[in-house]
This record gives C-alpha cells, structure tokens and sequence, in this order.
C-alpha cells in the first residue's frame, strides 16, 4: 500500500471473521472508518452474511442494525422510482424506450451482491442520444425538473456531456441521470454506447413493473471500473472500489468470463480502467483475479514510471476518508486525481475554461 498500517476496514471487508477479535476501541474505530466510507450498511450485510452478529458487542451491533434498517428503506425508495420511470417512460408513446439501468440502480434491481447495502444519492439510466429529447418530455410531465438552471451548466451538459442535467422530483425529490453514453462528448475515450444497448439484458419480469435491462456481466464491470477510474471523485473510492470487488466475484466462476472481460475491453476501448479495477482490487480488497487474466489486459497498462505514480495516487485516494486511514499526502493525491480526471474528460482549452468558470464564477455549484 503506502507504507501505512492496513486500515481496520479494509482487514474487516477481505476477512470478515477478523470481527470475532476486535475491542470495544477497535470497533469504535471501524465504524467511524465505515462512516467515511458510506460502507456501514455494507458491513452489516456481510457480517450477518457470514454469521458474525454474536460477535459483535450489542452497542455496535446497534449502530449497524440501524444502517441496516436505512439500507433497506433505500431499497425499496429505489423499487418504487424505478417503476415510476418506467411508468414514465411507457406513458410517452412512439416506440418503446428500454429502461436501462445503470450502477447502484442496476446492482439493486438485479438483486446482485454489489447492491446489498449500497447507498446511492440518484438513479442513472441508459438510453439512445435520439431520443433524449423524448424521455426528458415523459420525465418531466412525471414530475422530474432539470436541476442545472445555470445557463452555462446547461451549455455544459447539453453540448459537451454524456447526460443531461440532473433531474430532481418536484414532490419526492427523487433525482435521475439520464446518460446517452458512459463517457463525455469530449473524453478521450470513446466507448460505443450502442454496444452496451445491444448486449443488454433483460431483467426477470415483475407483475406491474416494466421491462428493466441492466448492462452485460462483462460491460457492468468495465463501466464500474471506468466510473471509478475516469471521473476524478474519490468520495466513495473505496464503495466503488468494493462493486468491482463483488461483480467480479459474483462472475468469475462463470466459463469464459474472464476472456471474454479482456476482450470486451480490448473492443470497448476499455483496457486501462479494467488494468487498474484489477490491480487496486487484489491489492487492497484481496479480489482473487487469476494471473491470465491479469496478463491480458497488463498491456494496457501504464509504463513502470507512470504505474509507481499511479500507485502512490490510487492506493490512498482508495481508503476511506478518516485521518486513521490516511498519511499527509492524501489530501494532495486526491486532488491530482480530481484534475486527472478532467484532463481525461475534456481537452486542455475546454478544461481550463470550465474549471475558472467554477472557480471564480459559479463556485457555489458544481
């Protein structure tokens, strides 16, 4: 890692028997560094999952049924909005418009292991860049307002961005993305979304809800680890970090997955974001990747001098943020990964503008 002690948390997410050994002032500590993370509900799942609940003191064991309790009301806020879009999105005629899911909304309705206990602040949808205009119209006679009123922000999304402005709605204060691709008009990257679309698949039907589509195995994996790895924000580094961790798991034991990862990467563009999702899992969360694998896809991968960088960044940009888990360059590194990720997204003329307009314009909102 950095030279750091391994933080309690991490120990906790690879070992979840290490629970059985810890102090009242261990246990203070991981909670506060679960807290951080956004990851308490996250740890009360797998505790409980592996039979752990008697080994945890009653006031912690309190702390976590509680965020237990607000993971599961999440869940169901998330079933309810999601059959609202689609009502939505059913409602707004012409042909019908899939209703694609994308991240937490994805993990939650598909009932993955990467869902349990995830909080998520929106719900982030696929759909083809035609009809934009005509899922905007259907979400906002439901209720749903662009929230960017800002003309510049606006500008920003419309022409240069893979979504629309944030919706939020008017009564409920649910907020949607409405993505047309997983990556800006401008980034130097540039996965077909058409791609995804085809190789979408259907979720079971579900008496009363409407038809819901989540990304391929292989496609779910490359857009977490292109999410984590290419936008710059690393307030939940280690959440995401602990997604891949689990669709990877959940997958791996699936004939060819692991082929087909590298491949579909390779096709989408997608190997260097990939190289890291497995680099940085198998090194903090211990995410049994088989070395083929790792092989495949090493040549997209930085030079030895860039990846020495990009460890030192990643590998404390990735833990929670609590003052036990970091060092005093921690602060630093996830700054130059925030900028990484702008540079990444937009070309240098582009990115400078934008960023003074936040800066010394519109600093309030972001």
């Amino acid at each position: 890692m950095t030279g750091c002690a391994v933080p309690l948390l991490l120990q906790l997410l690879r070992d979840p028997s290490r629970a059985a050994s810890l102090g009242l002032a261990e246990w203070d500590l991981l909670l506060r560094q679960a807290a951080a993370a956004r990851l308490e509900a996250s740890l009360h799942g797998l505790l409980d999952e592996h039979g752990l609940a008697g080994a945890i003191p009653p006031a912690a064991r309190r702390h976590l049924d509680w965020a237990g309790v607000h993971a599961e009301r999440h869940a169901r806020a998330v079933r309810f909005e999601v059959a609202q879009i689609g009502a939505a999105l059913a409602a707004s005629g012409g042909d019908p418009i899939p209703l694609l899911l994308l991240k937490g909304g994805a993990y939650a309705m598909a009932q993955l292991a990467a869902g349990r206990g995830r909080l998520f602040s929106d719900i982030d949808i696929l759909v083809p860049k035609d009809r934009l205009a005509e899922v905007e119209a259907a979400l906002m006679l439901h209720g749903w307002a662009t929230v960017a009123q800002d003309a510049y922000d606006q500008r920003y999304y419309r022409t240069w961005m893979h979504e629309l402005p944030p919706m939020k709605h008017g009564r409920r204060a649910s907020v949607i993305d409405v993505h047309h691709a997983i990556l800006p008009e401008t980034a130097r990257l540039r996965p077909d979304p058409a791609k995804l679309r085809a190789a979408a698949v259907a979720l079971p039907a579900q008496a009363g809800q409407a038809p819901l589509q989540v990304l391929a195995p292989a496609d779910m994996v490359l857009h977490s680890a292109l999410h984590l790895f290419y936008d710059g924000e690393f307030d939940h580094g280690l959440r995401d970090l602990l997604d891949l961790h689990r669709l990877l798991s959940h997958s791996s034991a699936t004939p060819g997955f692991w082929d087909g990862l590298a491949a579909r990467a390779a096709e989408l563009e997608l190997g260097r974001p990939l190289f890291y999702a497995l680099r940085y899992g198998a090194r903090l969360l211990h995410t049994p990747v088989p070395e083929a694998a790792q092989a495949a896809v090493r040549a997209a991968g930085p030079g030895a001098p860039l990846l020495a960088l990009m460890d030192a960044l990643f590998l404390r940009a990735l833990l929670p943020h609590h003052r036990s888990c970091g060092d005093r360059f921690s602060g630093a590194a996830r700054f130059l990964l925030y900028i990484r990720g702008n540079w990444l997204r937009m070309p240098p003329m582009l990115l400078t503008r934008h960023l003074f307009h936040k800066a010394f314009i519109s600093p309030s909102k972001d």
